[in-house]
């Protein structure tokens, strides 16, 4: 179904009725409409040329800071003198290393790699690096607190600047990196060689546009816990996974994975499958399977997600089970449009819901994470053009903003490893799901952007469904809430935010790990720990930190933790039912779209 745009001020229904009814000039639409499309198109064919970054919000970042460190003699004195006192360090660096002397080094952040290898140490490597981790440091203090210059460019200021380092790293090039030199020199050059071919099987491949192959196959390798798709329409397919215990939970529970991902994100490998896990303690799962969009499927909006996702999912289970209650669970973009729908469910009396747990999942977007680089309104709306055209937000768009996001890791390092070390990639089942992207339509991403990113409505009690607003203090059923420690995507302290939103009991739980490596953390995954915490409807409110400060720290997995708080809340045991005859096996078809 294709909705119509809800009432908003005058201003916001312009902008956004200008990319959805801005065709070429047809119609009704009339010149000023055929304008508009002049307009997207230009700007989507830009976007080929400038990585579907807006050169106009790097322009207007780049002028808010330059334009506020002119006026700032105090910090351009301050940079004069951190320079100055940056090289005479070098200078006193290189002087006690030449001698043997102990000398003090300026040590890389901790998650920094490039310069781990003891080859750095020597001489005269050990000055090549100081050299570049001094140079990044007096980049990172001139980008930063300048007075005046907006958080927003500040960031994107300071990422840029980042960005432009990270690609002249010493660490990159051959005559800079003596491990690379010392590999050369050890395979007769044999490394650069193969590195050669391999990039240029890459180069290939980009430019056929077509996907490397997964080395873990949903099906076959992955998203193999026996089930059968029991409902389809347009948008998702609904899994109902066979009972692998003699009685399972009266209470079923749905599963609402984000679209931005494959669903077997939470059905991994048979020991990596929290999907297993859960069915294997007795309870009934149901997960929703996307639709990968293609330019078919342009206008479906938040709305439809809404409808033909999580109720039309919801309507499919009571109808199957006939089960008064159901218990749910949203990860990252699933936990967003699950909290929507249980806030109008409250709204509107619908009491269905026994529980709702959130994994990653952020209901207010002021302080989103890194994602916020890519997002303000320049970026949003040359984003739109390249959607405009093509129906969908491209695979390789979304996988391209989280690689930069994480360049050292995902760019640099990848390319250190596979084009001059020739160390081919570690296949496992995360990553090769993490290669098995998925598009998003434009009209829901855009309104998803706007409406939730750059408006915030979810948390201001202004986001629209059904022509009224929604408000998450209507929600009165219990929730789980679970964060990741290192998560760029959700923040932890984002993701808390559900807490003070809400009117009703959340248990908080804090995991090690980041978005995707937290939450997927079966029993016996090394280096484990967690935090939770249970903070009653009528309890005062606690900051994230002094929540992080006083909860009871446990070693090991989440999961037992969660499936404990989830089985109280999903009724007496009952004989589990069996499989259903009849319906295609799972994964199903919509998993294996490319």
């Amino acid at each position: 179904m294709t909705t119509q745009p809800f009432f908003v001020p005058p201003s916001e229904r312009r902008r956004e009725a200008s990319t959805w009814q801005g065709s070429a000039g047809s119609g009704d639409a009339g010149a000023g409409a055929g304008h508009v499309a002049a307009d997207l198109l230009l700007n989507g064919w830009l976007g080929r040329l400038t990585g579907y970054l807006s050169p106009a919000a790097l322009a207007g970042a780049w002028q808010d800071w330059a334009s506020h460190l002119l006026l700032s003699p105090s910090k351009q004195l301050e940079l004069v003198l951190q320079g100055q006192s940056a090289a005479l360090r070098w200078l006193q660096f290189c002087a006690d290393a030449t001698r043997q002397c102990p000398a003090t080094s300026l040590q890389p952040l901790a998650q920094d790699k490039r310069f781990a290898d003891p080859a750095w140490q020597a001489w005269p490597w050990n000055a090549v690096s100081q050299a570049f981790l001094l140079t990044e440091q007096w980049w990172q203090r001139a980008t930063t607190e300048v007075r005046g210059v907006s958080p927003h460019h500040t960031d994107v200021v300071s990422f840029v600047a980042r960005q432009l380092l990270d690609g002249v790293a010493p660490s990159n090039f051959v005559a800079t990196n003596p491990v690379v030199q010392q590999a050369t020199i050890a395979s007769g050059g044999r490394n650069l060689v193969r590195g050669a071919q391999r990039m240029a099987a890459d180069v290939a491949r980009a430019l056929e546009r077509k996907p490397a192959p997964l080395p873990f196959r949903p099906g076959r390798d992955v998203a193999v816990t026996p089930g059968k798709v029991v409902m389809r329409n347009r948008l998702i397919e609904l899994i109902r996974y066979d009972a692998q215990t003699p009685k399972v939970h009266a209470v079923p529970l749905l599963i609402v994975p984000a679209w931005i991902m494959k669903y077997y994100i939470l059905d991994l490998s048979p020991g990596n499958s929290l999907v297993r896990y859960l069915v294997e303690h007795g309870h009934t799962v149901y997960i929703i399977s996307w639709k990968n969009p293609d330019a078919g499927d342009r206008d479906l909006s938040m709305e439809d997600y809404r409808e033909l996702g999580v109720m039309a999912a919801l309507d499919a289970i009571g109808n199957q089970t006939g089960a008064a209650k159901i218990n749910a669970c949203g990860y990252c973009l699933g936990g967003t449009l699950l909290s929507i729908a249980a806030a109008a469910m409250a709204r509107d009396g619908d009491e269905r819901l026994a529980s709702m747990t959130l994994l990653a999942a952020q209901v207010d977007f002021t302080e989103p994470g890194e994602l916020s680089l890519f997002i303000d309104d320049s970026e949003v709306a040359y984003l739109e053009a390249a959607m405009w055209q093509q129906g969908y937000l491209d695979t390789r768009q979304m996988a391209g903003a989280f690689q930069l996001l994480r360049s050292n890791d995902l760019i640099w390092s990848r390319r250190l490893r596979h084009y001059l070390l020739d160390l081919p990639d570690k296949d496992n089942d995360l990553a090769s799901w993490n290669a098995d992207a998925t598009r998003m339509p434009c009209r829901m991403h855009s309104e998803y952007l706007r409406r939730l990113f750059l408006k915030n409505r979810l948390a201001n009690a202004r986001y629209i469904v059904d022509g009224h607003p929604v408000s998450l203090t209507d929600i009165r059923i219990p929730i789980f809430a679970v964060g990741t420690l290192t998560d760029h995507v959700a923040p932890w302290r984002s993701v808390y935010k559900i807490m003070p939103l809400t009117d009703t009991e959340v248990t908080f739980l804090l995991t090690s790990g980041g978005h995707n490596a937290g939450v997927v953390s079966p029993p016996g995954t090394p280096h484990r720990a967690y935090q939770a915490a249970t903070h009653a409807h009528d309890a005062p409110y606690v900051d994230p930190d002094s929540w992080q400060a006083d909860a009871v720290q446990h070693g090991g997995s989440w999961w037992p933790a969660w499936e404990t708080w989830l089985a109280r809340r999903a009724g007496p045991q009952v004989v589990a039912p069996p499989p259903l005859a009849g319906c295609p096996d799972a994964p199903g078809q919509y998993v294996l779209q490319a």
